[in-house]
């Protein structure tokens, strides 16, 4: 099993910054890939960014592009993502995620998820 335990959202004005963490937990032996998912209300949850702990390889979703910034930390087992230029249609809550394979985009393919952080970005 791997706990995942999410910070660092919040309340931001469009086209400020903010950066969420992810620390793992529990079985870390097995190569996996690690990323976040977001969720506003009335909408379906969508990949942001995935990052493969083995190698580095990153996806992002054609709407974060360029503005967000997904890195790891394989000495902490933390995972985080830079969020910069957001928008109002950043607002969501965000989780973070964890899998056995690459590359998965459906968030039927991740068995591990954190609690949700709640972004909210104020035009």
């Amino acid at each position: 099993q791997i706990q995942l335990v999410e910070s660092g959202g919040g309340l931001v004005q469009a086209g400020g910054s903010l950066r969420l963490s992810c620390a793992a937990s529990g079985r870390s032996s097995i190569s996996y890939a690690m990323g976040w998912f977001r969720q506003a209300p009335g909408k379906e949850r969508d990949i942001v960014a995935v990052i493969r702990w083995s190698g580095g390889d990153t996806y992002y979703a054609d709407s974060v592009k360029g503005r967000f910034t997904i890195t790891r930390d394989n000495a902490k087992n933390t995972v985080y993502l830079q969020m910069n230029s957001l928008k109002p249609d950043d607002t969501a809550v965000y989780y973070c995620v964890a899998s056995t394979g690459w590359l998965n985009t459906n968030a039927y393919e991740y068995d591990y998820w954190g609690q949700g952080t709640q972004v909210t970005v104020s035009s």
